[in-house]
């Protein structure tokens, strides 16, 4: 039950806590569909269009989160991911139906990941979640922080 409650919290605040897993202007160019980059909150088995792939068996079990680019600081991507899940196994929050073939072209309705930065940023900057996990004073910074990324 725990995995998948991790599962659940992480994809449930994807979407408010992007700038840590995509954090410039360009961070977003990859993610075009057909590119083997997530366009949207997925999870599947061993499905390399899902930004949510879940890989091996037994105690080998684990999630492969392909959101994170190599301009990520790995710091406040894990810190993010790890914020998420634990919030997912208390609330228990359950994960939505995996995804089984191409994720980009689904015709389950599914949540899209920001397409830009700005649209990661004021989704980020509204975000009660990343206030209660920051303090709203940490998140105000950072918010200013992506914000001065943007305009760049």
């Amino acid at each position: 039950d725990e995995f998948k409650w991790f599962l659940g919290g992480w994809m449930k605040y994807t979407p408010e806590l992007m700038v840590f897993y995509a954090p410039t202007v360009n961070s977003y160019k990859r993610f075009q569909s057909g590119s083997w980059a997530p366009t949207k909150i997925a999870w599947s088995k061993d499905n390399r269009t899902a930004p949510f792939r879940i890989v091996g068996s037994g105690k080998g079990l684990r999630i492969e989160c392909r959101l994170p680019g190599a301009d990520c600081n790995p710091y406040l991507g894990l810190a993010a991911g790890l914020a998420s899940g634990l919030e997912g196994i208390r609330s228990k929050i359950e994960p939505p139906p995996p995804i089984t073939g191409d994720v980009y072209t689904s015709e389950s309705e599914l949540l899209s990941i920001p397409q830009t930065l700005r649209e990661a940023i004021d989704v980020f900057a509204k975000s009660e979640f990343a206030g209660k996990m920051l303090t709203e004073t940490v998140r105000e910074h950072y918010a200013h922080f992506y914000r001065t990324e943007q305009r760049a």
